[in-house]
């Protein structure tokens, strides 16, 4: 299998993992940078996550121009989200936009999503909140249309693992796409468990920061990673 094949598999493996544990629904997306040009990304035509076959995957620009188009397949609307990261982060290797429901919530409020287990510690430290009205004004459809807001939300992004958007989701960005795959995971885990610890009411407590620099450490992921990433592709069918 060539590294390209491999790569389009993995993407479609992707779209599925992210389906079947309810991070998207009909909604949502994810890429990789290309394997042998970081100038270009791989990404499905519009389509449902759960139905993302590897005929689907087309090949952008990182300003979203798609140079793969094969028999008229229509773009994401927002694909520019993953151009506009990969451009302002070399580092990164794959993208992950979501609607997570319980992650919205948490995007409405003044409230950080914090990680109080430790299997959540790969959401990261902070997840700034992006909020499109703030350059853009109120009369948006809150989707990230163009390079200028997808590159508004990469400066939000900053060094951050991922970054929240007001009323509308959040975005994953990995230093591979398990990495992506897996923190959009379990964020939405921390905010499930985050609101039901507000419920419960009282004092939470939250992981240390070197709790969390324990878990996110690279020997770590790189031991724990696969471990997961086959448990996930194997309750999608993949």
């Amino acid at each position: 299998m060539s590294i390209l094949t491999d790569t389009i598999e993995k993407i479609v493996t992707a779209n599925r993992i992210l389906a079947k544990e309810e991070v998207v629904d009909g909604f949502g997306h994810v890429s990789m940078r290309h394997p042998s040009d970081p100038e270009r990304y791989l990404l499905s035509r519009s389509r449902s996550p759960e139905l993302v076959e590897s005929a689907d995957i087309l090949e952008y620009t990182l300003d979203g121009a798609c140079i793969d188009d094969r028999g008229g397949m229509k773009p994401y609307a927002e694909r520019f989200i993953h151009g506009a990261i990969y451009k302002a982060r070399p580092d990164v290797t794959s993208v992950v936009h979501h609607h997570a429901y319980p992650v919205v919530t948490f995007s409405t409020t003044k409230t950080p999503i914090r990680p109080l287990m430790h299997t959540t510690a790969v959401i990261g430290h902070d997840i700034p909140l992006w909020d499109i009205r703030d350059k853009f004004g109120p009369n948006t459809n809150l989707l990230v249309t163009n390079m200028d807001q997808g590159g508004d939300l990469a400066k939000k992004l900053a060094n951050n693992r991922m970054v929240m958007m007001r009323g509308h989701g959040a975005t994953a960005a990995g230093t591979t796409i398990e990495d992506a795959v897996i923190s959009s995971i379990y964020l939405q885990i921390a905010a499930r468990q985050q609101l039901d610890a507000l419920t419960i009411g009282g004092e939470v407590t939250y992981l240390s920061k070197g709790e969390i620099d324990g878990q996110i450490d690279p020997e770590v992921t790189s031991f724990v990673f696969p471990r997961i990433w086959e448990y996930f592709s194997r309750r999608a069918g993949r």
